[in-house]
């Protein structure tokens, strides 16, 4: 009943659409932002929690800031003499200027132990006014070895810079794979050659600054680089290093005898730039960007602010998966510039909401859960509903303009929870089912690029994919720390599994075990697990909402102008990148 009483309250009221004259907003009507006061409860609670998640995110970047830790840290600057991989792309970037960092959380508690960052940094950022993608392994971190998690966190940057041709900067310090590990990591490994070669093909830049060793696979970064940097006394290449030379040969020989810069430059070729200094290496390296003949026209025309503090974007976050999400219209009017929004089919399938919007200038369009309920089940997508999302996915990618997805699903809200209130006849689930597949195969077959950021609920379940995700082809899959990741709540799972685990057992054995499976399944739903391990793009703060949007906005509309002379294939060649 409580429950109920809860539901009810959030289908009270929608925010207003209020019209004014089109001076300088892009659209005639504008978001009411401004919650009304019945919903003040709400907005507390979910603002207590935001509070909560955000302690946690910012203690876990902590973490993943100090790297290798303290040693780590000193036998990287004092007794090796290098930078940080972070100073390294701080000189790399354009001074000030903005990027995005991807699951800067991955590696943390992972079963073979915390692998910060897991081990490389991956970030979009502006080298000469252009986005471009940068890998930067951290030496300090397992003195840069690659787990299995830095593998996939390489690849997912490959997968991105090839989605959206930026150019890739790899700033190469490892000393190859974790040799304990290598049965997870050798035989899927090759796919980084692969992505680097069929990149330079389709004439993605492909640069290398060797910092440090290189060793083994690592040597082949560079070696496949259109053009490669190496800094002397310090960066070397090699597929096994002095003492391996010794043991198989007898022959003792120098790591820069071996393979250093002297070597690379003047006798193999394998290297094209001699640098005396990383400062001088970076430099050399944002020359190179600068010589690859693409225009920079990412620079958005003038735009306005929200009308309605991003920062309240906390309170809008919902601490739990039902009852707790209000309007998406909400959330939006503190997203789009001048909350100036351009709704589609405002009055058809309510429990989502579509439209167009601008985010610091950039077109995009928006298909949103709706916190307005229908029946029992939050923002559930019935099948007017997914008919009007799969007609407005359809017009975005006829008119080439980027889509946003907003997620916040609830677990089982389609044919469980019908059938559990005996709402809906067999026939009407089973053809919901088939509404969804139209809006999935819509999404899947876009033809524009996507953005999915989940705010609330869970993903993963099967009706959450018809709004986006990293499996329906969304270039970008963002998650607010409130957000759970599964097929399944741990409450469903818990009671469901424990009870076919031990069908005969007396109840207070049951009992225990559906605690037991609680926890774990509980544990393993959880954000900063799934950002871990990568399941997405990593965690995002909601008051970081419109930036992130933004930029990856800005970095589509870069894939549009800067590569317009390239005619891309369309027989799979030069997108068949894979993680």
């Amino acid at each position: 009943m409580a429950l109920q009483k809860g539901l009810l309250h959030v289908c009270q009221t929608t925010p207003r659409l209020c019209c004014c004259v089109a001076n300088h907003h892009s659209f005639s009507k504008i978001l009411d932002g401004q919650i009304p006061q019945s919903f003040q409860h709400i907005k507390e609670i979910n603002a207590i929690s935001s509070k909560k998640q955000k302690v946690k995110f910012e203690a876990s970047m902590e973490q993943v800031l100090k790297g290798g830790g303290k040693k780590g840290i000193q036998r990287h600057v004092v007794r090796n003499k290098k930078m940080l991989v972070r100073d390294r792309i701080k000189l790399l970037l354009d001074k000030d200027s903005e990027t995005l960092e991807l699951s800067a959380l991955a590696g943390l508690g992972m079963e073979y132990g915390d692998v910060p960052c897991a081990g490389a940094v991956t970030l979009v950022g502006k080298i000469h006014g252009l986005w471009c993608m940068v890998v930067g392994n951290d030496a300090t971190v397992k003195s840069g070895s690659i787990y299995p998690i830095t593998l996939k966190k390489q690849l997912r940057a490959q997968q991105i810079a090839a989605e959206n041709r930026l150019p890739t900067v790899h700033l190469v310090d490892s000393g190859g794979a974790f040799l304990p590990l290598q049965s997870e990591i050798f035989n899927p490994g090759g796919r980084i050659f692969y992505n680097e070669a069929v990149m330079s093909a389709a004439g993605i830049s492909q640069v290398a600054v060797v910092c440090g060793s290189c060793t083994a696979g690592a040597a082949y970064i560079p070696a496949m680089a259109d053009e490669a940097v190496i800094l002397d006394k310090i960066g070397t290449i090699f597929l096994g290093g002095p003492p391996l030379v010794q043991a198989a040969t007898g022959e003792k020989v120098t790591a820069e005898e071996l393979g250093g810069a002297s070597l690379h430059c003047r006798q193999s070729g394998c290297t094209d730039h001699f640098a005396t200094s990383e400062e001088m290496a970076l430099a050399t390296a944002r020359d190179i960007i600068a010589t690859i003949n693409l225009e920079n026209s990412t620079n958005a025309t003038s735009y306005e602010e929200p009308l309605h503090d991003v920062t309240q974007l906390n309170s809008l976050a919902p601490s739990h998966g039902v009852g707790y999400q209000l309007d998406s219209r909400y959330t939006l009017a503190h997203i789009v510039d001048g909350s100036a929004f351009h709704e589609f089919k405002e009055h058809f399938g309510t429990t989502l909401v579509t439209g167009f919007g601008r985010v610091k200038g950039h077109l995009a369009g928006f298909v949103a859960n709706n916190g307005r309920l229908s029946g029992m089940i939050n923002g559930r997508l019935s099948g007017p509903a997914a008919l009007k999302g799969s007609h407005f996915v359809q017009l975005c990618s006829q008119r080439n303009i980027p889509l946003v997805y907003l997620q916040h699903f609830t677990d089982n809200s389609t044919r469980s929870a019908a059938a559990r209130d005996n709402t809906e006849t067999e026939a009407e689930i089973s053809s919901l089912v088939k509404s969804h597949a139209q809006l999935m195969q819509a999404v899947a077959c876009c033809g524009v690029p996507s953005i999915s950021l989940a705010t609330g609920g869970i993903i993963g379940t099967l009706e959450s994919h018809s709004l986006g995700s990293l499996s329906m082809g969304s270039r970008f899959q963002f998650i607010y720390p409130n957000v759970r990741v599964g097929g399944h709540d741990p409450v469903y799972l818990a009671k469901n599994l424990s009870k076919a685990q031990l069908p005969d057992a007396p109840e207070d054995q049951v009992n225990q075990r559906m605690l037991d499976n609680y926890e774990k399944h509980s544990a393993e739903t959880e954000s900063f697990f799934a950002a871990s391990r990568m399941f997405n793009d990593g965690i995002i703060l909601p008051e970081q909402t419109r930036d992130v949007i933004a930029k990856c906005l800005s970095v589509f509309q870069q894939e549009r102008t800067a590569y317009a002379r390239y005619k891309p294939s369309v027989d799979g060649q030069q997108t068949n990148f894979r993680m």
